[in-house]
């Protein structure tokens, strides 16, 4: 295995460990859920049972007898709701079971490689979208809204309000063909519209990058000209001046002599030697390179400024500082 095979296979590793499937607080809300709901059902007649407290009587006529619990009017009006909200608490847990499930299934089955990550997290965006909805509809339907009409009339809201929503549409089609073209997965390092930063979240309307303790968060569909600098290993450079004169054959004797004894830190390849880089306007520009991961891009850069720097001294190599020549006229 190459070292950049197991660079990117330490890279996922983090990844995988950065990725939860089920975070910490929502276990604790569907623990309090779940055991509201339990306690529902073992007190089932209470809440829901015939001549229960909560729902108000009526007599033979089948007209509303008065009804007063608490002897406040407001209380006594939030009283009769509480069959429907112990409903509503009781839906919402066992909706929130099954997509929990969902998302640790799609968890164990893709959250084992970048790719997977990527199409785990592009999952939990679209679960989290549909889980709102269903959410919506369920507590409506409970509290009495006709939900059938609603859902008949959503195709006429729906066409008036695509017209102006298409960018929304957009997005969501921009963030599913971005995952399925695998143009770039969670954990890649990408540039966007000159932002340089590694791919936190890819949902189904949104992308985010994060450089430097700073969230930059794209629309899908307007992500274009992706530069993808996470596919191969990339190369850090270092360019050093050397003074003019003709000790340049020499000077370059003592590199290539040398140059194979330096090591850096989260270098992919051997230290290597370029050549002269430019001529500039104090010295010659040397050019040294070597193959490492685009997430330790900066810090092998400077790894290898100090390598070959520290070589510079050791073999009495100068460095030259910048120099103004004056000519004086003659009279």
């Amino acid at each position: 295995m190459s070292k950049f095979s197991e660079g990117v296979k330490q890279d996922t590793e983090m990844l995988k460990s950065k990725v939860k499937a089920i975070k910490p607080g929502r276990w604790i809300v569907l623990a309090i859920l779940l055991i509201i709901t339990i306690l529902s059902y073992v007190f089932y007649g209470f809440f829901f049972g015939e001549g229960n407290i909560w729902t108000p009587t009526v007599d033979a006529e089948g007209n509303p007898e008065p009804y007063s619990l608490t002897g406040v009017a407001l209380l006594d009006k939030i009283c009769t709701y509480v069959p429907a909200i112990v409903r509503c608490i009781q839906s919402v847990t066992i909706l929130l079971i099954v997509v929990t499930i969902l998302s640790l299934v799609a968890y164990k089955v893709f959250g084992k490689t970048q790719r997977g990550v990527t199409i785990y997290s592009l999952i939990k965006s679209l679960l989290n979208w549909v889980t709102a909805l269903i959410m919506i509809v369920l507590i409506l339907a409970i509290f009495g809204v006709d939900t059938t009409a609603l859902i008949t009339g959503a195709g006429v809201v729906t066409l008036v309000i695509g017209l102006g929503m298409q960018s929304l549409i957009a997005d969501i089609v921009a963030g599913l063909f971005i995952v399925f073209e695998n143009s770039f997965n969670v954990g890649d390092i990408i540039t966007v519209d000159g932002f340089r930063g590694e791919v936190v979240e890819i949902g189904i309307r949104t992308t985010k990058l994060k450089a430097l303790g700073n969230i930059k968060i794209f629309n899908n569909n307007s992500i274009q000209g992706v530069l993808n600098q996470s596919v191969e290993p990339s190369v850090a450079k270092t360019l050093i001046d050397v003074e003019y004169g003709d000790r340049l054959p020499e000077i370059e004797k003592i590199i290539k002599e040398h140059v194979g004894d330096l090591q850096v830190a989260g270098a992919l390849s051997p230290i290597s030697y370029d050549g002269v880089a430019e001529l500039g306007a104090s010295g010659v520009t040397l050019q040294f390179t070597c193959q490492c991961n685009e997430a330790d891009i900066f810090p092998v850069g400077r790894a290898l400024n100090f390598a070959v720097k520290n070589m510079f001294d050791e073999n009495g190599i100068g460095i030259p500082f910048p120099q103004i020549v004056v000519h004086n006229a003659d009279k």
